[in-house]
Protein backbone atom coordinates (compact mmCIF):
# COMPACT_ATOMS: atom_id res chain seq x y z
CA UNK A 1 0.00 0.00 0.00
CA UNK A 2 1.41 3.02 -0.79
CA UNK A 3 1.24 5.95 1.56
CA UNK A 4 2.11 10.03 1.18
CA UNK A 5 4.91 10.94 3.28
CA UNK A 6 3.62 13.51 6.08
CA UNK A 7 6.97 15.42 5.54
CA UNK A 8 10.07 15.45 3.15
CA UNK A 9 12.69 12.81 4.58
CA UNK A 10 16.21 11.90 3.48
CA UNK A 11 18.07 15.57 4.22
CA UNK A 12 21.47 15.57 5.24
CA UNK A 13 21.47 18.70 7.27
CA UNK A 14 19.12 21.09 9.15
CA UNK A 15 20.27 23.13 6.09
CA UNK A 16 18.84 20.66 3.61
CA UNK A 17 15.61 20.92 5.04
CA UNK A 18 15.18 24.26 5.24
CA UNK A 19 16.41 25.13 2.11
CA UNK A 20 13.90 22.77 0.42
CA UNK A 21 11.28 24.30 3.00
CA UNK A 22 11.90 27.50 1.41
CA UNK A 23 12.21 26.53 -2.35
CA UNK A 24 8.37 24.68 -1.63
CA UNK A 25 6.68 27.78 -0.23
CA UNK A 26 8.21 30.18 -2.96
CA UNK A 27 6.78 27.81 -5.36
CA UNK A 28 3.27 27.53 -3.92
CA UNK A 29 3.34 31.73 -3.73
CA UNK A 30 4.48 31.19 -7.43
CA UNK A 31 1.60 29.41 -8.79
CA UNK A 32 -0.73 32.02 -7.35
CA UNK A 33 1.32 35.01 -9.26
CA UNK A 34 0.80 33.13 -12.88
CA UNK A 35 -1.55 35.75 -13.53
CA UNK A 36 0.54 38.79 -12.24
CA UNK A 37 -1.04 41.65 -9.84
CA UNK A 38 -4.27 40.44 -9.52
CA UNK A 39 -6.27 40.65 -6.29
CA UNK A 40 -7.24 37.26 -5.97
CA UNK A 41 -3.38 35.67 -6.81
CA UNK A 42 -1.79 38.35 -4.67
CA UNK A 43 -4.47 37.28 -1.75
CA UNK A 44 -3.67 33.74 -2.38
CA UNK A 45 -0.14 34.17 -2.27
CA UNK A 46 0.15 36.39 0.84
CA UNK A 47 0.48 34.08 3.11
CA UNK A 48 3.77 32.25 1.46
CA UNK A 49 5.16 35.15 1.05
CA UNK A 50 4.29 36.39 4.78
CA UNK A 51 6.31 32.92 5.64
CA UNK A 52 9.63 32.95 3.74
CA UNK A 53 10.10 36.65 5.52
CA UNK A 54 8.85 35.25 9.01
CA UNK A 55 7.71 38.43 10.15
CA UNK A 56 4.43 39.35 11.61
CA UNK A 57 2.73 41.38 8.88
CA UNK A 58 3.27 41.91 4.83
CA UNK A 59 1.19 43.66 2.42
CA UNK A 60 1.36 44.24 -1.42
CA UNK A 61 0.10 47.05 -3.12
CA UNK A 62 -0.33 48.53 -6.93
CA UNK A 63 0.55 52.68 -7.55
CA UNK A 64 -3.00 53.58 -5.97
CA UNK A 65 -4.65 51.19 -3.32
CA UNK A 66 -3.27 47.91 -1.20
CA UNK A 67 -4.27 45.03 -2.83
CA UNK A 68 -3.76 42.67 0.09
CA UNK A 69 -2.49 42.89 3.90
CA UNK A 70 -1.58 39.35 5.28
CA UNK A 71 -1.26 39.13 8.82
CA UNK A 72 -1.33 41.13 11.96
CA UNK A 73 -1.91 44.86 12.51
CA UNK A 74 -4.86 45.44 9.89
CA UNK A 75 -4.99 48.85 11.42
CA UNK A 76 -1.81 49.92 9.86
CA UNK A 77 -3.66 49.38 6.45
CA UNK A 78 -5.06 52.62 5.90
CA UNK A 79 -1.11 54.35 5.59
CA UNK A 80 0.54 51.94 3.68
CA UNK A 81 0.14 53.64 0.03
CA UNK A 82 1.34 56.56 1.87
CA UNK A 83 4.58 54.83 3.54
CA UNK A 84 4.76 53.53 -0.17
CA UNK A 85 5.37 56.21 -1.80
CA UNK A 86 8.63 56.38 -2.50
CA UNK A 87 9.06 52.38 -3.04
CA UNK A 88 6.78 53.47 -5.99
CA UNK A 89 9.38 55.81 -7.08
CA UNK A 90 12.04 53.08 -7.67
CA UNK A 91 13.84 53.04 -4.07
CA UNK A 92 13.51 51.31 -1.28
CA UNK A 93 12.46 52.23 1.88
CA UNK A 94 13.06 51.36 5.29
CA UNK A 95 10.69 52.68 8.19
CA UNK A 96 11.29 53.02 11.91
CA UNK A 97 8.91 53.20 15.22
CA UNK A 98 8.51 57.42 14.38
CA UNK A 99 7.29 56.40 11.33
CA UNK A 100 5.05 53.27 11.78
CA UNK A 101 3.30 54.18 14.80
CA UNK A 102 0.80 52.11 17.13
CA UNK A 103 -0.61 52.93 20.24
CA UNK A 104 -1.71 49.16 20.70
CA UNK A 105 0.94 47.39 23.23
CA UNK A 106 0.02 44.05 21.70
CA UNK A 107 1.05 44.81 17.98
CA UNK A 108 4.41 43.68 17.21
CA UNK A 109 4.38 46.34 13.78
CA UNK A 110 6.87 48.66 14.39
CA UNK A 111 8.81 48.71 11.74
CA UNK A 112 8.78 48.52 8.01
CA UNK A 113 10.99 47.81 4.60
CA UNK A 114 9.15 48.55 1.42
CA UNK A 115 10.69 47.62 -1.68
CA UNK A 116 9.66 48.12 -5.52
CA UNK A 117 8.24 45.78 -7.48
CA UNK A 118 9.96 46.69 -10.86
CA UNK A 119 9.26 45.09 -14.12
CA UNK A 120 11.55 46.90 -16.96
CA UNK A 121 8.60 48.84 -17.59
CA UNK A 122 8.56 50.36 -15.04
CA UNK A 123 7.49 50.10 -11.49
CA UNK A 124 4.15 48.87 -10.82
CA UNK A 125 4.11 47.99 -7.31
CA UNK A 126 5.45 47.45 -3.74
CA UNK A 127 6.11 44.68 -0.85
CA UNK A 128 5.85 45.67 1.98
CA UNK A 129 6.90 44.03 5.08
CA UNK A 130 5.92 44.36 8.64
CA UNK A 131 8.21 43.67 11.59
CA UNK A 132 9.11 44.60 15.21
CA UNK A 133 12.13 46.26 13.79
CA UNK A 134 14.16 46.72 11.08
CA UNK A 135 17.76 45.14 10.05
CA UNK A 136 19.88 45.11 6.93
CA UNK A 137 19.57 41.54 6.18
CA UNK A 138 15.87 41.94 6.50
CA UNK A 139 16.20 45.11 3.98
CA UNK A 140 17.97 42.78 1.99
CA UNK A 141 15.88 40.16 1.75
CA UNK A 142 12.94 42.25 1.00
CA UNK A 143 14.53 43.70 -1.94
CA UNK A 144 15.18 40.39 -3.07
CA UNK A 145 11.76 38.92 -2.55
CA UNK A 146 10.62 42.04 -4.51
CA UNK A 147 12.62 40.99 -6.90
CA UNK A 148 11.28 37.74 -7.55
CA UNK A 149 7.87 38.77 -7.58
CA UNK A 150 8.57 40.98 -10.31
CA UNK A 151 9.88 38.42 -12.02
CA UNK A 152 6.79 36.34 -11.64
CA UNK A 153 4.74 39.04 -12.86
CA UNK A 154 7.43 39.48 -15.74
CA UNK A 155 6.44 35.99 -16.59
CA UNK A 156 2.78 36.78 -16.70
CA UNK A 157 2.81 39.21 -18.93
CA UNK A 158 4.80 36.86 -21.26
CA UNK A 159 2.36 34.28 -21.30
CA UNK A 160 -0.55 37.19 -21.79
CA UNK A 161 1.78 38.56 -24.85
CA UNK A 162 1.91 35.01 -25.87
CA UNK A 163 -1.75 33.90 -25.77
CA UNK A 164 -2.58 37.38 -27.71
CA UNK A 165 0.19 36.20 -30.16
CA UNK A 166 -1.80 32.58 -30.74
CA UNK A 167 -5.01 34.64 -31.36
CA UNK A 168 -3.95 37.05 -33.73
CA UNK A 169 -1.78 34.01 -35.50
CA UNK A 170 -5.60 32.41 -35.86
CA UNK A 171 -7.49 35.51 -36.72
CA UNK A 172 -4.55 35.52 -39.70
CA UNK A 173 -5.15 32.14 -40.25
CA UNK A 174 -9.05 32.11 -40.48
CA UNK A 175 -8.35 35.25 -42.86
CA UNK A 176 -6.28 32.89 -45.17
CA UNK A 177 -8.81 30.26 -45.95
CA UNK A 178 -8.96 30.45 -49.86
CA UNK A 179 -11.07 32.26 -51.11
CA UNK A 180 -10.62 30.07 -54.48
CA UNK A 181 -11.72 27.24 -52.26
CA UNK A 182 -14.89 28.71 -51.00
CA UNK A 183 -15.94 29.74 -55.04
CA UNK A 184 -14.92 26.51 -56.06
CA UNK A 185 -16.18 24.51 -53.41
CA UNK A 186 -19.51 26.11 -54.20
CA UNK A 187 -19.34 25.59 -58.14
CA UNK A 188 -18.85 21.99 -57.43
CA UNK A 189 -22.29 21.77 -55.07
CA UNK A 190 -23.62 23.75 -58.13
CA UNK A 191 -22.56 21.15 -60.59
CA UNK A 192 -24.67 18.65 -58.70
CA UNK A 193 -27.58 20.28 -58.04
CA UNK A 194 -29.30 19.78 -61.41
CA UNK A 195 -27.40 15.86 -61.94
CA UNK A 196 -27.32 14.78 -58.46
CA UNK A 197 -29.33 16.56 -55.92
CA UNK A 198 -28.50 14.21 -53.40
CA UNK A 199 -24.62 14.23 -53.45
CA UNK A 200 -25.42 17.92 -53.57
CA UNK A 201 -27.21 18.32 -50.13
CA UNK A 202 -24.77 16.48 -48.85
CA UNK A 203 -21.91 18.28 -50.11
CA UNK A 204 -23.61 21.44 -48.90
CA UNK A 205 -23.65 20.28 -45.59
CA UNK A 206 -20.38 19.24 -45.30
CA UNK A 207 -19.40 22.70 -46.62
CA UNK A 208 -21.57 24.36 -43.87
CA UNK A 209 -19.75 22.25 -41.30
CA UNK A 210 -16.29 23.23 -43.04
CA UNK A 211 -16.88 26.69 -42.53
CA UNK A 212 -18.62 26.49 -39.22
CA UNK A 213 -15.46 24.42 -37.09
CA UNK A 214 -12.58 26.95 -39.89
CA UNK A 215 -13.84 30.20 -38.53
CA UNK A 216 -15.24 29.23 -35.33
CA UNK A 217 -14.79 31.41 -31.93
CA UNK A 218 -13.77 29.54 -29.03
CA UNK A 219 -10.71 27.76 -27.45
CA UNK A 220 -7.00 28.15 -29.00
CA UNK A 221 -7.12 23.91 -28.56
CA UNK A 222 -8.78 21.13 -30.02
CA UNK A 223 -9.12 17.10 -30.18
CA UNK A 224 -7.26 15.13 -32.84
CA UNK A 225 -10.72 13.57 -33.57
CA UNK A 226 -12.30 17.06 -34.44
CA UNK A 227 -9.40 18.27 -36.50
CA UNK A 228 -8.94 15.06 -38.31
CA UNK A 229 -13.15 14.97 -38.85
CA UNK A 230 -13.11 18.49 -40.21
CA UNK A 231 -10.02 18.03 -42.44
CA UNK A 232 -12.20 14.81 -43.57
CA UNK A 233 -14.84 17.49 -44.93
CA UNK A 234 -12.09 19.43 -46.78
CA UNK A 235 -10.64 17.03 -48.54
CA UNK A 236 -14.89 15.34 -49.55
CA UNK A 237 -15.05 19.27 -51.02
CA UNK A 238 -11.78 18.88 -52.74
CA UNK A 239 -12.55 15.64 -54.59
CA UNK A 240 -15.85 17.03 -55.23
CA UNK A 241 -13.78 19.33 -57.54
CA UNK A 242 -10.94 17.35 -58.73
CA UNK A 243 -12.71 13.46 -58.95
CA UNK A 244 -10.20 11.16 -60.11
CA UNK A 245 -7.16 13.36 -59.83
CA UNK A 246 -7.22 13.30 -56.49
CA UNK A 247 -6.46 10.20 -54.01
CA UNK A 248 -6.40 10.21 -50.34
CA UNK A 249 -5.45 7.64 -48.25
CA UNK A 250 -5.37 7.83 -44.04
CA UNK A 251 -3.68 6.06 -41.80
CA UNK A 252 -4.84 7.44 -38.04
CA UNK A 253 -3.99 5.51 -34.77
CA UNK A 254 -7.19 5.13 -32.81
CA UNK A 255 -5.46 5.37 -29.50
CA UNK A 256 -4.38 8.99 -30.00
CA UNK A 257 -8.05 10.46 -31.30
CA UNK A 258 -8.68 12.35 -28.05
CA UNK A 259 -5.03 13.60 -27.82
CA UNK A 260 -5.16 18.08 -27.54
CA UNK A 261 -3.49 20.14 -30.23
CA UNK A 262 -3.89 23.85 -31.09
CA UNK A 263 -6.68 24.25 -33.56
CA UNK A 264 -6.19 24.46 -37.18
CA UNK A 265 -2.98 22.69 -37.22
CA UNK A 266 -3.25 20.13 -39.67
CA UNK A 267 -5.83 21.37 -42.30
CA UNK A 268 -3.74 23.97 -43.37
CA UNK A 269 -0.79 21.27 -44.39
CA UNK A 270 -3.39 19.41 -46.13
CA UNK A 271 -4.50 22.32 -48.06
CA UNK A 272 -0.83 23.25 -48.90
CA UNK A 273 -0.26 19.84 -50.37
CA UNK A 274 -3.47 20.10 -52.35
CA UNK A 275 -3.25 23.53 -53.88
CA UNK A 276 0.57 23.51 -53.95
CA UNK A 277 1.42 19.88 -54.39
CA UNK A 278 -1.35 18.34 -56.83
CA UNK A 279 -2.88 21.08 -58.29
CA UNK A 280 -0.01 21.80 -60.71
CA UNK A 281 0.55 18.22 -61.23
CA UNK A 282 -0.26 16.48 -64.37
CA UNK A 283 -2.32 13.48 -63.77
CA UNK A 284 -3.67 12.22 -60.48
CA UNK A 285 -2.31 12.38 -57.46
CA UNK A 286 -2.23 11.32 -53.77
CA UNK A 287 -2.69 12.77 -50.20
CA UNK A 288 -1.75 10.71 -47.90
CA UNK A 289 -2.14 11.92 -43.63
CA UNK A 290 -0.91 9.90 -41.17
CA UNK A 291 -1.87 9.85 -37.30
CA UNK A 292 0.81 7.53 -35.09
CA UNK A 293 1.34 7.00 -31.59
CA UNK A 294 4.68 7.31 -30.33
CA UNK A 295 4.26 6.65 -26.69
CA UNK A 296 4.34 9.93 -25.19
CA UNK A 297 4.07 11.88 -28.71
CA UNK A 298 1.93 11.79 -31.52
CA UNK A 299 2.90 12.38 -34.74
CA UNK A 300 0.89 13.83 -37.47
CA UNK A 301 2.51 13.84 -41.23
CA UNK A 302 0.65 15.14 -44.61
CA UNK A 303 2.53 13.75 -47.75
CA UNK A 304 1.80 14.57 -51.43
CA UNK A 305 3.55 12.81 -54.71
CA UNK A 306 3.05 16.40 -56.07
CA UNK A 307 5.48 19.17 -57.71
CA UNK A 308 7.34 20.25 -54.98
CA UNK A 309 8.94 22.54 -53.60
CA UNK A 310 12.38 24.29 -53.46
CA UNK A 311 13.82 23.69 -49.78
CA UNK A 312 15.23 27.20 -49.37
CA UNK A 313 12.17 28.32 -50.38
CA UNK A 314 10.57 26.36 -47.23
CA UNK A 315 13.09 27.70 -45.08
CA UNK A 316 13.24 31.00 -45.38
CA UNK A 317 8.39 30.38 -45.07
CA UNK A 318 9.56 28.79 -41.74
CA UNK A 319 11.99 31.54 -40.81
CA UNK A 320 9.37 34.08 -41.60
CA UNK A 321 11.31 35.92 -44.49
CA UNK A 322 8.92 35.11 -46.83
CA UNK A 323 4.90 35.60 -47.12
CA UNK A 324 4.61 32.83 -49.81
CA UNK A 325 0.86 31.34 -50.62
CA UNK A 326 1.20 28.25 -49.26
CA UNK A 327 -1.15 27.84 -46.69
CA UNK A 328 -0.57 28.43 -43.49
CA UNK A 329 2.78 26.76 -43.29
CA UNK A 330 4.73 29.47 -41.10
CA UNK A 331 1.48 29.87 -38.99
CA UNK A 332 1.02 26.23 -37.98
CA UNK A 333 5.16 26.14 -37.33
CA UNK A 334 5.25 29.64 -35.24
CA UNK A 335 2.07 28.48 -33.01
CA UNK A 336 3.51 25.15 -32.19
CA UNK A 337 6.72 26.16 -30.95
CA UNK A 338 4.50 28.70 -29.03
CA UNK A 339 2.64 26.04 -27.57
CA UNK A 340 5.50 23.46 -27.12
CA UNK A 341 9.34 24.48 -27.52
CA UNK A 342 10.86 25.15 -30.46
CA UNK A 343 11.55 21.49 -30.41
CA UNK A 344 7.89 21.16 -31.67
CA UNK A 345 7.74 23.21 -35.18
CA UNK A 346 7.05 21.82 -38.12
CA UNK A 347 9.61 19.33 -40.29
CA UNK A 348 9.17 19.79 -44.28
CA UNK A 349 10.91 17.17 -46.99
CA UNK A 350 11.06 18.22 -50.05
CA UNK A 351 12.83 18.54 -53.38
CA UNK A 352 11.53 20.10 -56.33
CA UNK A 353 9.46 17.27 -58.87
CA UNK A 354 9.75 15.17 -55.41
CA UNK A 355 6.57 15.57 -53.18
CA UNK A 356 6.62 16.85 -49.87
CA UNK A 357 6.13 15.63 -46.72
CA UNK A 358 5.53 18.01 -43.68
CA UNK A 359 4.80 16.17 -40.25
CA UNK A 360 5.21 17.48 -36.41
CA UNK A 361 4.64 15.71 -32.83
CA UNK A 362 2.70 17.09 -30.04
CA UNK A 363 3.23 15.42 -26.59
CA UNK A 364 -0.14 13.38 -25.55
CA UNK A 365 -0.07 15.57 -22.04
CA UNK A 366 0.98 19.04 -22.10
CA UNK A 367 0.44 21.55 -18.94
CA UNK A 368 0.49 24.45 -21.67
CA UNK A 369 -2.64 22.71 -23.49
CA UNK A 370 -4.31 21.43 -20.50
CA UNK A 371 -4.21 24.17 -18.48
CA UNK A 372 -6.09 26.43 -20.82
CA UNK A 373 -8.36 23.97 -22.34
Amino acid sequence: MYRARSKPRGFISVGDQATYETLHTASLAARHLADGLTDDGCTRAAPFLRALMATPALAICDRTSVIVWEGEGRHHLPAVVDQAAAALSGRTVVLGPDEVTCTSTECQVRAAVIAPIQLDTGVVGALAVYAPRTSAGLTRAVEELAGWVATQVELAELSFERTRAMEAELRALRAQISPHFIYNSLAAIASFVRTDPARARELLLEFADFTRYALRRGGAYTTLQEELRNVERYLVLEQARFGERLGITLRVAPEVLPVQLPYLAIQPLVENAVRHGLAAKDGPGTVTLSVADLGSEAEISVEDDGVGADPSAIRKILDGQSRSDSVGLGNVDARLRQVYGEGYGLVVETALGAGMRVSFRVPKFSPAVTGSS
